[in-house]
């Protein structure tokens, strides 16, 4: 229902009344599931829908911003840009692929910690991709800035330090090698995109927690990526410049 009325004033109750729900047992259904509200899941698939326009048609800001359900395109392009990290303008410009992946500020509530959130990485065999974006983030909805992230080479150990006191949810998402659309790691008929999530993850005091990761095609309840991933190999190279400092997390 949410997929086929992306452009109406779609409301929870709506929602609920289409699953033969109470509103109140619906929520709290889709909650558990999904590991966000039906509100936000919704807001998400908004913007992740915006993101394929731009790139998939010649649509003007104006009027996507109407398709996906938003009655002033100022407020589409602020949540836009908030959740993607990029302007649409320049999310079209760049093809979807942003150069750096900006992580919290330190003056922000929040400063640079000394946690830790290591683990093993595996993944579905269909999922032929080399390279995977990791980052900590505040909510089940991967948007806005990380805490931290990384790049990680495939299936394997992986560590990300300095993570600052909180909890926080571990998305993974694979990234092709060259700067195209994502929706071109799923190729000769394999599904994609491919993720993961684990969550929550309390860091305190520099706590250090450990997280098995596994890496499978998208299901139809996981919120969408909504952050623009970065160059998967000019990223890939700068982490390793800071292998030296031992640990393969960065901030980009």
């Amino acid at each position: 229902m949410m997929r086929n009325n992306m452009g109406e004033d779609l409301t929870v109750d709506d929602m609920a009344r289409a699953a033969m729900f109470s509103k109140f047992h619906f929520t709290r259904v889709f909650q558990r599931v999904t590991g966000v509200s039906p509100g936000r899941f919704l807001s998400a698939m908004r913007l992740q829908q915006a993101k394929e326009l731009l790139l998939a048609t010649s649509m003007n800001v104006a009027d996507i911003s109407v398709h996906v359900g938003y009655n002033s395109v100022g407020t589409f392009s602020s949540r836009f840009t908030r959740s993607v990290g990029l302007a649409p303008t320049e999310y079209r410009r760049t093809r979807g692929i942003s150069h750096m992946v900006q992580t919290l500020p330190s003056d922000q509530d929040i400063c640079s910690g000394d946690g830790v959130v290591s683990g093993m990485l595996s993944m579905h065999p269909c999922a032929e991709v080399d390279l995977v974006f990791a980052g900590l983030f505040a909510s089940r909805v991967p948007e806005g800035r990380p805490s931290r992230c990384t790049i990680l080479n495939g299936a394997g150990h992986f560590i990300i330090d300095k993570v600052p006191d909180g909890i926080w949810y571990l998305l993974c998402q694979g990234v092709p090698r060259t700067p195209n659309d994502v929706r071109s790691i799923s190729e000769n008929g394999i599904p994609g995109p491919f993720v993961a999530s684990v969550g929550p993850i309390r860091i305190r005091r520099g706590s250090a927690a450990v997280a098995t990761v596994r890496l499978g095609p998208a299901r139809v309840f996981d919120p969408p990526l909504l952050l623009a991933l970065p160059d998967a190999r000019t990223t890939a190279l700068a982490a390793r410049r800071r292998h030296h400092a031992g640990s393969v997390g960065y901030a980009a």
